[in-house]
């Protein structure tokens, strides 16, 4: 118990020094702002291209219209991606954010190559989708660290006392924003005399690539199970910690899915954020709770598997993680950690074969129903798939649970036998004071 202690600090510690890397948060934080405009492009990808011919035939003439809201949403996400990110690491520091934010927007922009159809001159969406989320990423930390840098060194522009607040902001950003902006055409000019042209070319070609060809495997799904189980075994979020280093790599994957589902092209990619979410989040907690509330004889655990298992249908786990509890418990940490990967197998297997299709790459609202999930990733399938998983986890947890039950029955059997002796005893105690009286 003391190893397990000591091991749970130092997890701890790492854990808790990646959840506050003010960088990685920054990352995090940001594409968790893009939420929005990731669901309405989603929706908007799913309704213009549902493969439905009476529904395609009804909707044609406006298809077209349909189409703009993702367009503008995740097709061009880099864009909101470089804003938000540069936005909340400006805020870590403490400064005001608009103004880095809007900073490192033009940074992004300017590295952005401009292209020239039939004597028109126009930006192609080509790098401000998915192909330049990792790009944003690394212009929005870039940008908004210099702009810091240079406004912490007092390079600003001072105005007198009695100047509306918005003044004061737009000129004491002036300076920072036009040396950050001065560093990035620097940047553009260089890579322009390379072969690569553009830093899009050279980080998606060089990073993002292989980091997409290695996050979307399945061993590299199975190293992040494994890792963000084992870390709820120690009570840190698991989920909060893994997440954050893999969220960029998978939706970028994700809406590559979106771009190829809209296009009427095969999907590319089977894992991503979305694949984590229908195979691995819902079915191995709720099998687990199912257990609890039909088959346990303990009170206790029945009673928590009441308690948690409306949760487990929208993906909130604590409840069970710390009420039977799964942290620290040796008891539990097989089926815990395995029960996801088996599901992520399975899940990977059938669709590898063509009994399941790929899901689109809908980025979920946290809370979004176990199998609702299913159906607005693209498929009747897929619902049915996380139906099916329920009881491989329920088989996946049932002898440990039975083990689990047997002790917490004991316990209960060993107390409710101590209170009875202590009411013997006090009942003998009185009987014996009024004797004496």
């Amino acid at each position: 118990m003391a190893n397990q202690k000591k091991l749970s600090h130092k997890l701890q510690k790492v854990a808790g020094k990646i959840q506050q890397n003010r960088y990685m948060s920054a990352i995090s934080n940001g594409l968790m702002s893009t939420l929005p405009f990731l669901i309405i492009g989603a929706f908007a990808t799913l309704f213009s291209a549902l493969a439905w011919e009476p529904y395609q035939n009804f909707i044609a003439p406006v298809k077209g219209i349909i189409g703009l809201a993702s367009t503008m949403t995740t097709g061009i996400i880099a864009v909101y991606a470089v804003f938000f990110i540069a936005y909340k690491l400006a805020q870590s520091f403490e400064k005001d954010p608009l103004v880095p934010a809007a900073t490192a927007l033009l940074s992004f922009l300017i590295v952005t190559p401009v292209q020239t159809f039939d004597k028109v001159r126009a930006l192609p969406l080509e790098w401000l989708g998915a192909q330049g989320l990792f790009v944003a990423m690394f212009i929005a930390l870039a940008a908004a660290r210099l702009y810091i840098w240079i406004v912490d060194r007092n390079w600003t522009i001072k105005m007198p006392e009695g100047v509306p607040p918005t003044v004061v902001k737009t000129f004491s950003g002036l300076i920072p924003a036009v040396l950050v902006a001065l560093v990035f055409v620097v940047v553009a000019g260089l890579f322009m005399q390379t072969s690569f042209g553009t830093v899009h070319k050279f980080i998606y070609t060089y990073l993002q690539v292989p980091l997409e060809g290695l996050g979307g495997s399945p061993g590299a799904l199975i190293i992040v199970l494994i890792i963000m189980q084992a870390l709820w075994m120690f009570g840190i979020h698991g989920a909060i910690v893994t997440l954050a280093i893999v969220k960029p790599i998978w939706m970028s994957l994700d809406l590559t899915n979106l771009d190829a589902f809209q296009a009427g092209a095969p999907l590319p990619n089977i894992i991503g954020l979305s694949f984590w979410y229908i195979y691995c989040n819902y079915a191995p907690m709720l099998g687990f709770a199912l257990l609890l509330v039909l088959l346990a004889k303990s009170k206790q655990l029945r009673t928590i598997g009441k308690l948690g298992l409306p949760g487990t249908f929208f993906s909130i786990h604590e409840p069970l993680i710390f009420g039977i509890p799964v942290v620290l418990n040796p008891l539990l940490a097989i089926p815990f950690i395995s029960a996801p990967i088996i599901c992520a197998i399975l899940g990977y297997a059938a669709t590898v074969i063509g009994l399941l299709p790929a899901p689109i790459g809908i980025y979920p609202a946290f809370g979004t129903p176990i199998f609702a999930l299913g159906f607005i990733e693209g498929s009747w399938r897929l619902a049915a798939a996380q139906l099916v998983l329920i009881p491989v986890s329920m088989l996946i947890y049932y002898p440990f649970f039975k083990t689990l039950d047997k002790q917490a029955v004991k316990r209960e059997l060993e107390a409710q036998e101590q209170e009875k002796q202590k009411q013997e005893s006090a009942t003998g105690t009185t009987a014996s004071s009024v004797i004496s009286s």
